[in-house]
């Protein structure tokens, strides 16, 4: 057995896991006519605050057409509204709504009560192996995105548990 084999069968699970997290959530998105990038959008938004429609467009590296259709859509459903900065009118701002918050609280709702419900199904000592797992991935995850050589690029405040 290589070294590399159970760091193999570790990211394959992981990926397999987290692509039917997505899958079933994704499913329920497209129930409700939501896209998964629209679904991003918002996500980055609620994360970075009100960001210029060119910064948007970079972000996602889509043309300034692409991110004005996308937010189109999005200000349609109500999720996102545009407004300019009085300063410079030239700028147009794009921000997460109330209406796109509560879809992203609804997001989250969904997936920790998909997760706890996986949770559940396992025992007490399977439980704490996981927990203590989750702790170290999460730990190095922290690390590497604070180490300039680890291509990271920047911190992420979500990864710190108060």
């Amino acid at each position: 057995m290589s070294k590399s084999t159970p760091k193999a069968a570790i990211i394959a699970d992981v990926k397999a896991s987290l692509g039917e997290l997505r899958c079933l959530g994704s499913e329920r998105l497209v129930r409700l006519g939501i896209s998964m990038t629209q679904l991003h959008v918002m996500h980055m938004l609620e994360r970075h605050g009100e960001l210029p429609m060119s910064r948007l467009a970079e972000m996602l590296d889509i043309s300034m057409s692409a991110v004005t259709g996308l937010v189109d859509r999005m200000e349609e459903r109500g999720f996102v509204e545009r407004v300019r900065v009085p300063e410079d009118r030239r700028i147009v701002l794009a921000r997460v709504t109330a209406s796109g918050r509560q879809m992203l609280d609804g997001v989250e709702l969904v997936r920790t009560e998909l997760i706890e419900r996986v949770l559940d199904e396992l025992d007490p000592s399977q439980m704490a192996a996981v927990a203590s797992a989750v702790t170290s991935i999460r730990t190095a995850l922290q690390a590497a995105s604070t180490d300039p050589g680890s291509g990271i690029g920047h911190t992420h405040e979500h990864l710190r548990r108060d």
